[in-house]
This record gives structure tokens, sequence and C-alpha cells, in this order.
């Protein structure tokens, strides 16, 4: 696990006219991942992105491309984000029926694999990857709106996936979405979270550099 706090701010914010300059400003300020959030209208009652605007920002990003798959299909789907440049692949425990298969998938292609959890989807449902995925994404909102509240009992959450992850001596690096801003971030990272996704906290703000280091810097403040 990384000793620095690393930011993958979330498209979902940003001004979706505007996506190459969104994508440029925060990787000029220091992002260290793009988080694209992919929903279907179907697991998430929202509907987003798919794979030619993943594709789009494997031209323009240089900073990995961290994709999240709301999807219901990805079983069948998950090559076709592959394909288009993703650099870090994450599917929902809750959405896949052959999750082993799956993330086997995402490796072979050479990417990352994550695995995500919703906020009552129980920690130990990850035991038995926990050892082949590289990330695990825990939800600290319900999935399918920006904007949302962080959820408390996260933080308890974030704390059982550090301990089932020691027993288990897997490594796998712990990602936080949903509500986080520079009062959550410190909470998070004490609690394990390395890797943290802001969304209306970086680009709805004045200055979206300022605010997505501010958020790096609260966070890592805790460690």
């Amino acid at each position: 696990m990384t000793d620095r706090i690393l930011m993958a701010p979330s498209i979902l914010s940003a001004d979706f006219t505007r996506l190459a300059e969104a994508v440029e400003l925060i990787e000029a300020g220091g992002a260290d991942y793009i988080h694209v959030d992919v929903m279907d209208g179907h697991f998430v009652p929202n509907m987003t992105i798919g794979p030619p605007v993943v594709k789009a920002l494997s031209r323009v990003a240089s900073m990995p491309l961290d994709v999240h798959l709301m999807i219901d299909n990805a079983d069948s789907t998950v090559q076709w984000y592959l394909d288009a440049g993703a650099d870090i692949v994450t599917v929902h425990v809750e959405a896949c029926d052959h999750l082993h298969r799956v993330i086997q998938s995402i490796v072979a292609a050479g990417a990352k694999a994550g695995v995500s959890l919703n906020p009552a989807t129980p920690v130990e449902s990850l035991q038995d990857v926990l050892a082949i995925v590289d990330l695990v994404l825990v939800m600290s909102v319900n999935p399918g709106f920006g904007g949302q509240s962080f959820i408390p009992h996260t933080i308890e959450r974030l704390r059982r996936l550090s301990a089932l992850c020691a027993e288990q001596g897997a490594s796998p690096i712990v990602e936080v979405d949903g509500g986080i801003d520079a009062t959550i971030a410190p909470l998070v990272a004490e609690a394990g979270a390395r890797v943290l996704v802001a969304g209306n906290a970086v680009f709805c703000q004045e200055d979206p550099v300022a605010a997505m280091n501010a958020i790096r810097a609260a966070g890592e403040a805790a460690l």
C-alpha cells in the first residue's frame, strides 16, 4: 500500500462539452488517475457514457483511466472498455455472475483489475478475490449520482477491509468514492483509503486544481 494519497477526479462532474480541457487541467494540476463513471440505467438509476467516450479520453489523457463499471452486463462487455483504452477496470461484486472470470480477463488484457462494493454489501464478500485484484473501490454513497453525502458507516467498512487484507496477506490499493471532500479525506485516509475519488468537490469549485490538492493535503495530513 502506498503512503501517498492519490487523487482520481471524477469527470462525471465535469462539463461534458469540454472534457478534454477538464482532463488537461487536472492532469497539469497533479491528478493521479482520471476516474470515469460508466452507468447503464439498470444497475444504477442513471445513464452516463460508454466505450466511445472512454476511447476519446484515452487519446487526450496521459494519466491512467480509472474506469468504474456500474453496469449489469460487465461479464459480457468488459472487453469493450479494455479495447477502448481503460488502464484500470473496476467491476461490481453485485453485478458479476462470474466475478473471478471477469477479473482474470482484465488482468489477461494487461490492465489493472478492481472490484467495487455498494454500501450495503458485506466487505467479506471479497475474501475470495482479494489476492487477485489490484484495487478495491468502496462506495461511500449509493451509486448512480454525483453530489451525494458521505455515508459515515464507510469508515468502519474501510477498517474491516484493511483487517481482511492483512489477514489474507493481500495488498490491493483501496479507493473510496462518494461525498469525498477536504473534511472527509482525513477520515477515510486514516481508515485505509489511498485513492480518493472526488467529483463535485473538484469540478464544481472555482479552482478545481486547488480544490483537488486541498483534498489530497487533508488526507495526507492524517497518515
